[in-house]
């Protein structure tokens, strides 16, 4: 029974001795953000693999039309971090339907906002194999 207890006592203060490798967690990654500084709204995205790890790297793309008749058009772009993950900041919360296209090599993933529903999103982007072009194009 002394024996058992001395042993259990021992399992608890070796991770507390000082020059024991412990293992170390990951920092959170910063998420990078793009600010488009056009209204409230904004978009927050996870990107994962075809493996479901999550993707570094990915260009998340979007053109926003806004203003008067959509007349007035920004392209924006954002890098996703080790985790997968990016903010689009600064959304107008009058445009039209935004379209997200997520790229990483010959990956491709997509998703859609309509920010006079959904002023702050978030999305789940699953990549896959681009489809081949159709033949004859």
């Amino acid at each position: 029974m002394h024996v058992a207890a001395v042993l259990l006592l021992g399992w608890f203060l070796i991770p507390a001795l000082p020059g024991v490798a412990h293992p170390q967690e990951r920092p959170p990654q910063e998420i990078p953000v793009l600010d488009a500084r056009l209204g409230p709204c904004s978009a927050d995205f996870t990107v994962h693999g075809t493996d479901g790890r999550p993707v570094y790297g990915a260009l998340i793309h979007v053109r926003v039309r806004y203003g008067p008749w959509s007349i007035k058009r920004s392209d924006l772009e954002v890098g996703t971090n080790s985790d997968g993950r990016a903010r689009i900041a600064g959304l107008p919360e009058k445009a039209r339907l935004l379209r997200y296209d997520v790229r990483k090599d010959a990956l491709v993933g997509a998703a859609e906002q309509d920010v006079r529903n959904t002023c702050e999103a978030a999305f789940v982007v699953s990549l896959a194999p681009a489809a081949p072009p159709a033949p004859g194009r």
